[in-house]
This record gives C-alpha cells, sequence and structure tokens, in this order.
C-alpha cells in the first residue's frame, strides 16, 4: 500500500478549487478516462494579468485529485510568466511528495498546465511528434525521453511511474529501455538464461518473474497474480484485486503477463487462469 502524505490526503478528502470557470482564459485538457485518468484545468486573470481564480475537474486516483487541487493553489496570485516555470516536481514537493508510482499524477498536473497557457496565448495544438512507444496509454518516444531528462529516470519501471508507458501489456518494455539508454548513455547488460531449464528452475524462475516484473505493474491498478501450478510449460494462474473483476482480464493475461513470461523465462510457457 501506498504512504501519503498529510497534505496529499487533505488536498484529496478536501479538494480546493473544483469546478469549471466560465469564460476562462485559459484550459488544458490531458489525459482520457479510457486510460484511467483525466483532468481539464482552468485559469482567469486580472486586470494586472495575475492568475486570480483557477478551478479544476479531474477523473482519477487519490494523487491525481491531490496534485490537481494543488496546482490551482499553486498558480493563484502568479502571472503566467512565473507559472510556467512550475514543473511535476514543483507541484509534487508542494503536497510533501508522493509515491514513485505516482508521480505521473504530478506530470499531468503540469502538462494540464502548459495547455491552459498555450490556450490562452492562442497557441495552436502542438502536434504530437515522434514514434508511438506505447499503445495502450499513447505514449511516445519524446514524451519518455522529455520524462528520462528532466526526473532522471533510470528504469522502465520509473518511466511507467512518470507517464504511465509500459504499464499495459508490456510489448513496449524493450523500445522504453533503448530509448532510456540512448537518453543516459549507457548500454543495458542483458542477462544469460539458460538454455535448459529443470523443472525446479522453471517453477523458481517463474515465481521471481511474477514478483519482481508481474506484480508490481499490477499493483499499480490494485491488481495481483498468483501462481497456482506449472506442469510442464503450462502456467496456471489465479488473477486478483482489480484485475478478477476486470473485463479486460484476459488481454492482461495473453498480452502481458504470457508474453512477460515467455520472454523472461521461456518462450514455449502458455499461461492460464483458474478461477
Amino acid at each position: 500500500m501506498w504512504e501519503y502524505t498529510d497534505k496529499v490526503k487533505d488536498h484529496f478528502l478536501n479538494p480546493r478549487n473544483v469546478g469549471v470557470i466560465e469564460n476562462a482564459d485559459g484550459v488544458g485538457e490531458v489525459g482520457s478516462i479510457a486510460c484511467g485518468d483525466a483532468l481539464t484545468f482552468y485559469f482567469k486573470l486580472d486586470e494586472g494579468g495575475r492568475i486570480n481564480d483557477a478551478k479544476f475537474q479531474t477523473f482519477g486516483c487519490a494523487s491525481a485529485i491531490a496534485s490537481s487541487s494543488a496546482l490551482t493553489e499553486m498558480v493563484i496570485g502568479k502571472t503566467l510568466d512565473e507559472v510556467s516555470k512550475i514543473t511535476n516536481d514543483d507541484i509534487a514537493s508542494y503536497l510533501g511528495g508522493l509515491p514513485k508510482e505516482k508521480m505521473h499524477c504530478s506530470v499531468m498536473g503540469r502538462e494540464a498546465l502548459e495547455k491552459a497557457i498555450a490556450c490562452h496565448l492562442r497557441q495552436p495544438d502542438k502536434i504530437v511528434e515522434g514514434e508511438l512507444v506505447c499503445e495502450c496509454f499513447g505514449v511516445t518516444d519524446r514524451e519518455i525521453e522529455r520524462a528520462v531528462r528532466e526526473n532522471q529516470l533510470k528504469t522502465i519501471e520509473d518511466v511507467t511511474d512518470y507517464t504511465k508507458a509500459g504499464g499495459g501489456c508490456g510489448k513496449c518494455h524493450e523500445r522504453i529501455q533503448e530509448i532510456i539508454d540512448s537518453v543516459l548513455g549507457t548500454t543495458r547488460l542483458i542477462p544469460i538464461k539458460p538454455k535448459v531449464l529443470t523443472n525446479i528452475q522453471k517453477i523458481r524462475l517463474i515465481e521471481e518473474s511474477i514478483e519482481r516484473e508481474i506484480n508490481p505493474t499490477l499493483n499499480k491498478d490494485a491488481g495481483r497474480l498468483e501462481l497456482v501450478d506449472v506442469n510442464g510449460d503450462r502456467v496456471t494462474v489465479r488473477l486478483g484485486g482489480t484485475c478478477a473483476a476486470c473485463s479486460k482480464s484476459h488481454i492482461t493475461l495473453k498480452h502481458y503477463v504470457e508474453s512477460k513470461l515467455r520472454e523472461l523465462v521461456s518462450p514455449e510457457l502458455v499461461v492460464e487462469e483458474v478461477q
């Protein structure tokens, strides 16, 4: 379970400035309900060019609500030049910190602010540049590069925490690692798995892969995976938490769990679910 600061809890339970500003001077929309997080941010300027009102509407978790609420308080009374310098780390710091798995919520706040400022300046929507890396969450290589560079991210899990990329089926993990290596100028050492595994080695490797690679990703959405049995190349598992009731659990099972175990353990594995 994630540890939240008192300030995060306060902004979640008592969010400030929730609502819509009619005839707002700037409006920024980011995310989508389909991806699990969405935010619309509004601001109004006074005659002196300072933000005298800011409101938000959001769909998301406690950290998304807290980050959005905090952002409204951070911008009120400031000029657009001043608020344009606000980073996602500033939002997280204002709240006394966020769990690393929830840093994408602060990134979403910064992006909504940037879009609202662009709206006010009547700048056209930025054309999505670069290669689409994560199809599940619509994240490009340019977005991943920016997150890695600005936040000194070093692992795929870090990138998922900040951008959500890689948090779905997992097929983009190799490409994400390539981007990390390119930005940091590092070379990844790929562990060599034994060509032939004994049954005990296979079971242990499956257990370790579920514990270290798969469950941390599923836990982000309050899901989990339990190993039930291994019979040759047939792996039976049980989905728990939100995954158990999810209508797309079969997609998670085949496109993420099975593909991940085939990558880490053996390409011959077949994963099946038991109730």
